[in-house]
């Protein structure tokens, strides 16, 4: 979607096809970081983000009962008047960009996907899964981790790796005095808490799960109710909340980035088909959303697609590289509990925040 709205700025003609005939996304909140934020306005979408989102200033840090120990500063990275990071819940996220990207004048295509893409040196033949046909200059894969296009058209790309963790995420009710992202540090594990909306937060808690095991989903409720053990305040009044009711999301973290061309004739990759992370530095929306805005601003600047996607994946893969593979090493240092880990984790932290500011 943020490809459409940027490109159909510099006057393309777009069509979006998504396999979803609901056009809906799963899941609970996405944390929203200045980066982020700053690629959003770049969008034209800050406003809607503001109002039907939370955004803040600082994260508070606190020990495992919710004493503060340290609050980190968010610098304003997408203007004075717009705070330094925030959140908001993934199905409002995906509803403001579905009413931009209509706004823009995409042509949608829903609830049908490729089942044949054939190129040749003037253009793209696409045969979709209802069996119309369509001719195109350039297609755009951004479907995701387990990307089809990517198998399709790049066989020998890199597959998506486990790294040995999983993610918990829960929606709950957001309390008066969370009124920004609250880092709580327990005995072995962190847990953190980030407001949605003015209603809502939701909970998140990566964990140390080797072998990558499933878990049944009626069991999410007591398997999180048991991991969160040893946590006092906030954390604990979620964990005793917990039931079959409550809206709780398992995923196992899986990383991918591919250091091969993203390109193939005329068909280029974006966001998770390219280079998927987990959610460490909170980076991976932000960062698709970055790559949409780089390729239609070398698209609408090169003579040639051949140059735009050589540009666009030089400006794009050194940044991609640092979030995954610094993401994935702070995930590591959290399974290490000691004092020497817990240091490298925030120097980490720190370099990596830095890097994320600068321009992309």
């Amino acid at each position: 979607m943020a490809a459409a709205i940027s490109l159909r700025k510099r006057g393309f003609e777009v069509d979006l096809v998504e396999l979803d005939p609901h056009w809906q996304v799963a899941g609970a909140g996405i944390t929203i970081s200045g980066p982020t934020l700053r690629a959003f306005a770049t969008l034209g979408i800050i406003d809607e983000v503001l109002r039907e989102g939370f955004c803040a200033d600082g994260v508070n840090i606190c020990d495992a009962n919710g004493k503060l120990l340290t609050e980190l500063p968010t610098p304003h990275l997408a203007g004075d008047t717009v705070p330094g990071g925030g959140g908001i819940l993934r199905p409002v996220l995906a509803r403001i960009l579905s009413q931009a990207t209509l706004a823009s004048g995409t042509q949608v295509r829903l609830g049908t996907t490729f089942s044949e893409i054939t190129q040749d040196e003037d253009g793209v033949d696409v045969v979709f899964s209802d069996g119309s046909r369509g001719r195109y200059d350039l297609l755009i894969g951004a479907d995701g981790l387990n990307s089809r296009v990517r198998q399709a058209q790049f066989p020998d790309a890199a597959k998506p790796e486990f790294t040995g963790q999983g993610c918990w995420r829960a929606l709950v009710p957001r309390p008066a005095a969370i009124d920004r992202p609250h880092i709580f540090m327990g005995p072995r594990v962190k847990a953190g808490v980030n407001p949605v909306s003015q209603d809502e937060m939701y909970l998140f808690f990566t964990l140390h799960m080797p072998g990558n095991p499933f878990i049944e989903p009626q069991d999410w409720p007591q398997r999180l109710a048991q991991e969160l053990a040893g946590f006092g305040g906030t954390i604990s009044a979620i964990r005793d909340g917990l039931d079959a009711d409550s809206r709780i999301l398992y995923r196992p973290l899986e990383k991918l980035l591919l250091t091969t061309p993203w390109h193939r004739g005329r068909v280029v990759l974006l966001g998770d088909a390219a280079h998927a992370t987990t959610p460490h530095l909170a980076s991976g929306a932000g960062a698709a959303v970055e790559d949409a805005l780089v390729l239609a601003e070398e698209l609408a600047r090169a003579g040639s697609h051949e140059a735009a996607f050589k540009v666009y994946m030089e400006r794009r893969l050194p940044r991609a590289r640092m979030i995954v593979e610094n993401s994935v090493a702070l995930g590591e240092l959290e399974r290490t509990a000691d004092a020497e880990s817990k240091q490298q984790f925030s120097q980490l932290m720190r370099a990596s925040q830095a890097a994320l500011a600068a321009p992309i």
